[in-house]
């Protein structure tokens, strides 16, 4: 599983900008459809072109890539629910590959008559197998970025906050996860913490892969060390409401907002 900066509603302004590529949003709910990057170009070789983009392919092997040829037009797209910097940075090589073949933008509508498809490497799927785990996006942060995180709701003894907070570092430290922060409140010498776990932007050289069950086993684990319970207890009074506190941090801007 990756976490992480993505985009999927909006594009990424003032990051990015394309010249042959259009950014298709994705929608969600009941239409359910990826968010995409497609291009639509003529070019006089297009079997040279094909051959580029499949040897590109191999250093960005996460993504899909679709090419729909029709003699010399060519319709290039990469979709996903989560476009990442990765992906940004595919299209960003592929704009380079239109612009050495001297490709034409066309605005126009498209009939395939072949299609070539490169997947992206299987990577094993995981059931998420503990029920205190939620996968969360948020509100857009800066560029329009989103980020996707596991976040879970924690009740225990104040007074094994800190111990507590310092054995999920090291956790995050061992599963590939470098980005913690929480929201507490304290009450009746117990505290409701609701923490969140991701990481920064995933760019080509970059891309860390979160094996969740093994987090979710090592955090399943600790409460044989602290007498803690999963969700919040006390109400809606004792929701933690206050300014999230930063313990591993990068890329903040795109994951906190700043007040």
């Amino acid at each position: 599983m990756i976490l992480g900066v993505y985009w999927y509603f909006k594009f990424p302004e003032n990051l990015y900008s394309f010249h042959f590529f259009k950014f298709s949003q994705g929608l969600g709910g009941h239409a359910n459809n990826p968010a995409e990057l497609i291009a639509k170009v003529s070019v006089n070789h297009p079997e040279n072109l094909l051959n580029k983009l499949k040897e590109l392919h191999l250093r960005f092997s996460g993504s899909y890539l679709n090419i729909k040829v029709n003699e010399n037009q060519c319709m290039i797209s990469i979709g996903d629910y989560q476009l990442f910097d990765y992906h940004f940075q595919l299209v960003s090589e592929i704009e380079k590959l239109l612009i050495d073949e001297n490709a034409v933008s066309l605005d126009i509508s498209f009939e395939a008559k072949s299609t070539v498809n490169f997947t992206p490497e299987q990577k094993k799927f995981e059931n998420i197998e503990y029920r205190f785990i939620q996968l969360t996006g948020s509100d857009f942060k800066k560029n329009n970025a989103e980020n996707f995180s596991i976040r879970i709701d924690f009740n225990l003894p104040s007074a094994h906050k800190k111990d507590f907070i310092n054995d999920l570092i090291e956790i995050c430290i061992e599963e590939n996860i470098h980005v913690l922060y929480y929201f507490d409140r304290d009450f009746d010498n117990h505290c409701n913490l609701m923490v969140f776990f991701t990481n920064g932007r995933q760019t080509e050289n970059t891309v860390q892969q979160v094996a969740i069950n093994s987090f979710g086993k090592k955090i399943n684990h600790l409460n044989q060390k602290y007498p803690f319970h999963f969700g919040f207890f006390g109400g809606m009074e004792h929701y933690p409401f206050n300014d999230p506190h930063p313990v591993l941090m990068m890329d903040e801007e795109y994951i906190l907002n700043k007040k």
